[in-house]
């Protein structure tokens, strides 16, 4: 089936926003766990993420590829498996559905006046990554978090460029594969940064708790959550281009 650009789109605009639904309504609604049982929290929030995703993958995965985050959409631009002219509306439609999404977890964290306290407090900014304090559990240095924001990006897009290709036996289960990658990811990340492993993670609330709070510090420091992970997906794009079958296929 042929679908136009703008079913495409729409796709991408509804996949991002259940994925940044699922993981910002686990970070936003749980803030209050983090003085009990951080270890917990970190795990439901991986949990809601991962399985977010492989949902959303099955869902619309057909329709438009299923990318929801702009390093995706580079990897697969870089690696040869997706046209220039679809990068920017795809990354648009990507951006649209994660402020969308974070915007109504504020609206029902906004009912709750200790939720809503908690979650634009000047240390979780409606779960916006940083360094150095902020949004980095342990104040992880500028540096440390460039260096886990490459590699925890290229692991994601290296499985995702390779679980879909067209020879793969297992493609079919590629959603699940993706899934718990990026389950894994979090798990490893969130104490570092936060996990990000995708621009439209970070900006949609560091954009918003600017809004909402007044607070700049994620805004300030969301570059990062665009160089490293686009800098991972274009070194994963780059692998999957150097190892493609002497055919070219995919």
């Amino acid at each position: 089936m042929t679908w136009s650009a703008g079913q495409r789109y729409l796709g991408e605009f509804l996949g991002t926003f259940g994925l940044l639904f699922s993981v910002t309504a686990g970070a936003v609604f749980t803030v209050g766990f983090a003085a009990i049982d951080p270890v917990a929290r970190v795990v439901l929030i991986s949990l809601a993420i991962g399985f977010g995703l492989v949902g959303m993958i099955y869902v619309f995965g057909d329709l438009s590829g299923g990318h929801f985050n702009p390093a995706v959409t580079v990897g697969l631009w870089v690696a040869g498996r997706f046209k220039a002219r679809d990068v920017i509306p795809y990354i648009v439609a990507q951006l649209a559905g994660a402020i969308v999404a974070v915007a109504t977890v504020a609206g029902v964290a906004y009912g709750a006046s200790g939720v809503w306290s908690g979650a634009t407090g000047s240390t979780v900014a409606l779960a916006s990554q940083g360094y150095s304090g902020n949004g980095s559990p342990y104040a992880f240095a500028v540096g440390s978090v460039f260096l886990i924001e490459v590699a925890i990006t290229f692991l994601l897009v290296l499985v995702i460029l390779f679980t879909t290709r067209s020879q793969n036996f297992s493609k079919n289960l590629a959603p699940l594969g993706i899934g718990l990658t990026l389950l894994m990811i979090n798990l490893v990340a969130i104490p570092v940064d936060g996990a990000s492993a995708n621009p439209a993670r970070s900006f949609a609330p560091a954009i918003l708790s600017a809004y909402f709070s007044g607070d700049q510090w994620a805004i300030q420091q969301d570059w990062i959550f665009w160089v490293a992970p686009l800098i991972g997906a274009a070194i994963a794009g780059a692998v999957d281009w150097i190892l493609r079958t002497p055919s070219g296929t995919d």
